[in-house]
């Protein structure tokens, strides 16, 4: 099992309201199949402060089977999952965390680039839809966590 060129970004803090969100923390993974790697980078902003520290990159191998069928698992739970309308308008997963997603045949984002806060969305998650949510985001955070 091979991954997908793609690209993910998520932020944790994304719910605002005047004034955009202050992210908590970004993650962003790229996979990159030619090379069988996931470059992943990860920026983190410590409770009381400003802002988020400097940006940490590693790459992990991307030939690990289990890293692999994450990737495949969280493409399969974008794809089943609804997005707010209109973006930004609300965090209908009502975790303060986006994910936004590209791929060759799959372009996924909730959360609009200002955040959430700005209204309500006519979209609405479903529990199941939110347990999905929360296991992409588990997905993420297992990624990063790996060795590189």
């Amino acid at each position: 099992m091979s991954i997908p060129e793609f690209s993910l970004r998520l932020q944790h803090g994304i719910t605002g309201g005047f004034a955009p969100p202050t992210p908590e923390a970004i993650i962003t993974v790229t996979g990159i199949p030619t090379q069988n790697l996931l470059n992943i980078t990860s920026a983190v902003r410590p409770k009381g402060t400003p802002s988020l520290q400097d940006a940490v990159p590693k790459s992990i191998s991307a030939a690990d089977a289990h890293t692999a069928a994450l990737v495949n698992e969280l493409k399969d739970i974008l794809k089943s999952i609804p997005t707010e309308s209109p973006p930004g308008s609300e965090d209908i997963y009502g975790m303060d965390t986006s994910i936004a997603f590209g791929s060759e045949d799959l372009v996924w984002q909730n959360g609009g680039p200002q955040g959430c806060g700005h209204g309500e969305s006519s979209v609405k998650a479903t529990e199941e839809d939110k347990a999905k949510f929360r296991r992409a985001v588990e997905i993420v955070k297992e990624l990063q966590a790996k060795d590189a």
